[in-house]
């Protein structure tokens, strides 16, 4: 028997997609090359790995037993081309970072601006991408560093605390609470709240009482981006919520940020890395640095937030 990692590959991509279509998409191939692929696997094994019907594509029982090892023989290969890889780029140096979308737009620039001061000769990619996706890279070796908010991760990733920040809320200047040092969640009017979807709102949720959670959040006032919940705010079509590290947008909208109180909840912020994999010279002196920038932006963008607010 001598599978390939070709076949391997497009096993997990039908498996993922459970589309050849779509799996064909993904790897760049024709269909019935990677139904060639499918076949030629299924064959040296004698063993059926997809259940196919008019309709509907699935996994095998036999499918979904092997589907696991398929995947850690695919990942340990991307370990071992990713080692290949940072060997050749020892002497130049380069740091591969995935970064939550927000992060990459706002602390990320000036981070690695300072960075370069530093470590001119280090090159730096950044990856700007969902929050679920940041982890990912990490553990596919996409990315040496993961950067962003706090989130369900495997064995197989190590974290370290960057940095916290309280949700603050939103306004329009002439918003009844604009004038205010600080709002509780309760003097917030029902129907008015603008929020992001999925984890930025659920740890909200969790924290809060149920009546309340219920009277604040509503489906049709959920949106995907900050920056479509900063328009919106500025519209007039509601309040919004945001971290303190949104400061530069929100004061590019035209808007008031202030400090929300009983309970105050705030969102951790981690660095994300593969235990399984050793470390560049560069990666330990990014990750070095990044402790350090972090530690002291919490401190000075803090104080910055409360200076510079229109109702401190």
């Amino acid at each position: 028997m001598n599978i390939t990692l070709r076949q391997l590959n497009a096993f997990i991509a039908v498996a993922r997609h459970k589309s050849f279509t779509k799996a064909a998409d993904e790897l760049h191939l024709t269909q019935s090359s990677l139904s060639g692929l499918s076949k030629e696997m299924e064959n040296q094994m004698s063993i059926i790995l997809f259940d196919r019907t008019t309709r509907q594509l699935h996994l095998s029982e036999a499918g979904e037993r092997l589907l696991p090892y398929a995947l850690k023989v695919s990942n340990d290969m991307r370990m071992f081309t990713g080692e290949i890889h940072d060997i050749k780029d020892y002497h130049q140096g380069k740091v591969r970072i995935a970064a939550s979308q927000q992060l990459a737009a706002t602390i990320m620039p000036d981070l690695i601006k300072q960075f370069k001061r530093k470590y001119p000769d280090i090159q730096v990619s950044l990856i700007d991408c969902g929050m679920g996706e940041v982890i990912e890279r990490v553990h596919l070796i996409d990315a040496d560093i993961g950067i962003g908010p706090e989130h369900p991760f495997s064995n197989d990733i190590i974290t370290s605390e960057l940095f916290s920040s309280p949700f603050y809320l939103i306004v329009k200047h002439d918003h009844c609470l604009a004038n205010l040092t600080k709002v509780h969640w309760q003097d917030i009017s029902s129907g008015e709240l603008i929020t992001l979807q999925a984890a930025f709102a659920e740890q909200i949720r969790n924290e809060l009482p149920i009546e309340l959670s219920e009277r604040l959040f509503r489906t049709d006032y959920e949106v995907n981006f900050l920056s479509t919940a900063l328009g919106m705010t500025q519209m007039g079509l509601g309040i919004t919520l945001a971290l303190s590290y949104a400061k530069n947008w929100v004061e590019q909208h035209d808007l008031a940020m202030i400090p929300i109180a009983n309970p105050v909840i705030e969102r951790k912020f981690l660095s994300y890395q593969h235990k399984h994999r050793s470390p560049t010279a560069a990666v330990i002196a990014f990750a070095q640095f990044l402790q350090e920038y972090a530690q002291s932006w919490q401190i000075d963008h803090t104080a910055s937030v409360g200076r510079d607010s229109p109702n401190s």
